[in-house]
């Protein structure tokens, strides 16, 4: 059977745990990574050897704060919240990957006026 799903894209995923976290509040890794491949339309497929490190790192750096609760099926899990810093990185990034994207699209574009 032939997977059609891809890797999430260097550098983006830090970018998509925030969004996933502004957008529907505190969740869970497997709640981050499910809302992640959903968005994609199903189209990535998010690997949690490098999902976990990745909150971790944004833990670190002040973006997310993680506190211990109870999931939807009654386990013990680790909630992640978006802070204050990690809504401000939000804005930065948001506004980098829109800034590269429009540069990319300069050179996908078909060439007017060459």
């Amino acid at each position: 059977m032939h997977d059609d799903k891809a890797g999430v894209w260097q550098g983006t995923l830090a970018l998509m745990i925030l969004k996933t976290l502004e957008t529907l509040g505190p969740l869970h890794g497997y709640g981050i990574a499910r809302r992640i491949e959903q968005t994609s339309g199903d189209r990535l497929n998010v690997n949690y050897g490098t999902l976990y490190p990745a909150l971790l790192k944004l833990e670190q750096e002040g973006y997310v704060a993680a506190e211990w609760g109870m999931s939807d099926n009654n386990r013990r899990a680790k909630f992640y919240t978006l802070t204050r810093a990690g809504r401000k990185q939000v804005e930065r990034e948001t506004r980098d990957w829109e800034r590269t994207t429009a540069i990319l699209a300069r050179f996908l574009a078909p060439r007017e006026n060459a």
